[in-house]
């Protein structure tokens, strides 16, 4: 199976698709981290990333589907991804959709962490501090927020349209977040 995990950066997707990858078996493609990786090593894309990052805006959908295609095409990680953080806009949703077809596969189920921008941003401080992300204010964080909001908005409809799409308040603790997230995915 392959899952797609949503929520606005800070509503704690990092922390369940690691739970589920550990507790399935499944492989986390966190772009947020591939992302990172790229900047880390410093290469030309990873300056571009970085730059278009700390302006609050996302990465182009380019970069991000060469990343994606690496994986899906791994055989080693076939119908075993959950894919957090992609994705983000319609255009992204309907290139994976094609790309698991491609290497024939699907998507699963969509789990969608509903959290507050109250909460967010309470959660990006604690973040900034003991992860110590570069990417972690508030400002970028409301900035994230918004373009989140309205650019997965198509997204979530599309997913609800397929009936693919569950909804998880984020705002619980991690440990009843994980149970509710186990209960469905068994179901699956």
């Amino acid at each position: 199976m392959n899952i797609v995990i949503f929520g606005p950066p800070g509503a704690g997707k990092g922390t369940q698709s690691k739970f589920i990858a550990e507790k399935f078996k499944m492989f986390q493609l966190s772009t947020g981290e591939f992302l990172r990786k790229e900047i880390t090593a410093a290469t030309p894309t990873g300056k571009k990333i970085s730059s278009v990052i700390n302006s609050g805006a996302l990465v182009s959908d380019q970069i991000v589907s060469d990343l994606i295609e690496k994986v899906i095409s791994n055989i080693d990680y076939q119908n075993r991804i959950i894919f957090d953080g992609y994705p983000r806009n319609l255009a992204q949703a309907k290139n994976l959709d094609n790309l698991l077809k491609k290497y024939k596969q699907k998507i699963s189920i969509v789990l969608k962490l509903s959290v507050s921008l109250d909460t967010i941003k309470k959660r990006i401080s604690e973040r900034r501090t003991l992860e110590k992300r570069l990417d972690d204010n508030e400002e970028i964080a409301i900035k994230r927020y918004e373009t989140y909001e309205k650019s997965t908005e198509p997204v979530i409809e599309y997913y609800k349209k397929l009936n693919l799409l569950k909804v998880i308040n984020g705002e619980k603790p991690i440990n009843q977040i994980n149970k509710e997230i186990s209960d469905i995915m068994t179901l699956i």
